[in-house]
């Protein structure tokens, strides 16, 4: 399989390429969307427009997976650049916490979908495409799988802290090159031929 060589950013420095970055930040957006959405929506009383949020919630969520399952696709063929020099511990550091963020990002859109299964509703994606039920329908399954649920939103959240607050670590104050790989706004130049 040949890859591709990495781009850089008009700095020099290498940076992911532009399909990555635009599925990062589509996935980001998605998942802020999804999770104030699901903020929202819990206290409302029961009404058609709790319903609808919670229809879209469930979208949100599986596109969420869908576009995950694309990004990992994309990085077989399409490596991330190397790191900037930084100490061991760091460096292992973000390979696990990305690892967990992956893993969440495929992991909470299924807890929804089970927690949904065993309320007895059923989950239609996009309002289009009814999905199979994955559980029957189970009051005391539905409670836990709802605990389930919420627990993994909250540890993506503590997680996607701790990656920005690594990017902007690595941009302010070891001023290196972290930030600007995954940052729409740095400008593309491919590497030379020579």
């Amino acid at each position: 399989m040949t890859r591709l060589p990495a781009m850089t950013t008009s700095i020099g420095a290498p940076r992911y390429t532009s399909t990555a970055i635009a599925l990062h930040w589509l996935i980001a957006a998605l998942i802020v969307c999804g999770f104030t959405l699901g903020l929202s929506m819990v206290d409302l009383p029961l009404s058609r427009q709790k319903l609808q949020w919670y229809a879209w919630h469930k979208s949100i969520g599986l596109t969420v997976f869908l576009l995950s399952c694309a990004r990992l696709a994309w990085r077989g063929w399409h490596p991330p650049p190397p790191p900037p020099p930084m100490p061991d511990w760091q460096r292992r550091g973000a390979a696990i916490s990305h690892a967990m963020l992956y893993v969440l990002l495929l992991v909470i859109p299924i807890s929804g979908w089970l927690y949904s299964s065993a309320t007895g509703v059923q989950v239609v994606y996009l309002g289009l495409v009814p999905l199979p039920d994955l559980v029957p329908k189970d009051k005391g399954l539905a409670t836990v799988l709802r605990a389930c649920h919420v627990t993994l939103n909250f540890t993506l959240l503590m997680l996607v802290c701790v990656h920005a607050a690594a990017a902007l670590k690595h941009h302010v104050i070891d001023r290196d090159t972290v930030l600007w790989r995954m940052f729409p706004a740095a400008r593309p130049r491919r590497p030379s031929k020579g």
